[in-house]
């Protein structure tokens, strides 16, 4: 039987099969993928759909089951997404397929009143930011590079700030184009963070211009004597609020507002909001569910492919 012409319940399997071998997820993920689609094939049995197959399923069959979700079992509605971001990924495995079925986009999450605004800069926002800074002088190459290393890898200021020199010195070795960084980041959780070709060579270039033996990446040029040399995160806040205004941005984007850049860039390009949480350092996946609003695409290589227009110009 051709997959095309399997029932619904029959292309589970294979599903996860997918999120394993083509998504990279932990077998704990795929664990609860399972169980979040187990609820929409338990629906189908109940409602005596369970000989539908995916080119038959109807945008009126998506919203019955939202329905289900809503008021039958009486979900919240974070928790009722967990449901619907799993049927969007069963969807996005058809199209990777090549099967026929609705587009991921016709399964519409669930809005809470006290859901938040997800802000964020678009790509052309960001090409002002980045060209914003005064590459001549060698505070402008470290704030380029600041700006740079938050959109490639989504690191928190905290994170950022606290870097060292020494964890870079890679980055003087000519040939390199991208970078893996193990970072301890909130709750002393550790993950990987990536920098970009584009992020690398502003990073080189503040690098070469420094002449001190201080152990922090990025120092602060205009400390008094005797404080700390470390950038602090206030300082990271000023800069960026004044080259905001210069670049003509909404005045209210912060460093967090580049962490949000960075999520809502990839997952606008595909990748799996339970790739994001690992990307982003989430403990729960219900803090990455605010970047559920984006439009999800075809996949491609995670990051390298990934990660906007802006790397490549």
């Amino acid at each position: 039987m051709q997959d095309s012409e399997k029932a619904l319940p029959l292309h589970i399997q294979n599903f996860l099969d997918w999120l394993d071998v083509e998504k990279g997820l932990s077998s704990k993920s795929q664990e609860n993928y399972f169980r979040f689609i187990k609820r929409f094939t338990d629906w189908l049995a109940r409602e005596k759909l369970q000989n539908l197959k995916p080119h038959e399923l109807t945008p009126e069959h998506i919203w019955s089951y939202r329905l289900y979700l809503s008021r039958g079992d009486s979900l919240k509605k974070s928790t009722q997404n967990y449901y619907l971001i799993a049927l969007r990924s069963l969807l996005t495995y058809f199209a990777d397929r090549d099967i026929l079925s609705l587009p991921s986009d016709k399964v519409k999450l669930a809005r809470d009143k006290s859901d938040k605004e997800v802000r964020f800069l678009t790509l052309e926002q960001l090409k002002k930011l980045f060209a914003t800074p005064n590459t001549r002088t060698p505070q402008g190459l470290r704030d380029k590079a600041i700006l740079e290393a938050f959109f490639s890898t989504g690191m928190r200021i905290s994170e950022l700030t606290s870097l060292n020199r020494e964890q870079m010195q890679i980055l003087i070795k000519p040939g390199t184009d991208e970078l893996e960084l193990s970072i301890t980041g909130k709750g002393k959780r550790i993950r990987t963070v990536y920098f970009s070709k584009r992020s690398l060579k502003s990073l080189r270039e503040y690098l070469a211009s420094r002449n001190d033996d201080e152990k922090a990446l990025f120092i602060n040029y205009r400390r008094k004597q005797g404080s700390p040399t470390r950038l602090s995160p206030r300082a990271i806040e000023r800069s960026l609020k004044q080259y905001v205004v210069r670049a003509g941005l909404p005045i209210n984007t912060t460093p967090h507002v580049m962490r949000h850049s960075f999520a809502t860039d990839l997952l606008s390009q595909g990748v799996d909001i339970r790739v994001l949480q690992e990307f982003l350092g989430h403990r729960n996946i219900s803090a990455t569910q605010i970047y559920a609003h984006v439009t999800s695409k075809k996949l491609r290589e995670i990051h390298k492919k990934y990660h906007g227009l802006v790397q490549e110009s």
